[in-house]
């Protein structure tokens, strides 16, 4: 018997099955599992409970955004002082602005797999 699947927007993760199919929350998880501390990753709680390591893993790419936005907006006033040349300075904010777009981007696949894992969809596996 053929499982359904519920349709992903552009934020899903592609490391994650479409939410419905085969095994999808154990993808889910694995790729949550990536997000978050390596010593949070084995806590028994946050493995049997994928809302609960959803939760934690928005909580760690929120944090991850703030450092990132601070970088960046500091780094015109503390890497001169640092005595790095412009060049490195430019790319640095570079690199700081692309991480916070990207932070950004992981923040909203990790809210849309928390509203799949909420909402029950899949087998309610590993709950």
């Amino acid at each position: 018997m053929p499982l359904t699947s519920t349709r992903t927007g552009p934020d899903w993760p592609c490391q994650v099955k479409p939410p419905g199919s085969y095994d999808w929350e154990r993808s889910a998880v694995r790729w949550l599992r990536e997000l978050v501390p390596a010593r949070y990753a084995g806590y028994p709680a946050l493995i049997r409970h994928p809302v609960l390591l959803a939760r934690h893993a928005h909580l760690q790419v929120q944090q991850e955004i703030r450092v990132a936005r601070t970088a960046l907006q500091s780094a015109r006033a503390d890497l001169p002082r640092l005595g790095l040349p412009e060049s490195v300075i430019e790319h640095t904010i570079k690199l700081y602005a692309a991480e916070v777009g990207q932070l950004q981007h992981i923040a909203r696949s990790v809210r849309a797999v928390t509203t799949a894992l909420s909402d029950g969809v899949g087998s309610g596996a590993g709950r």
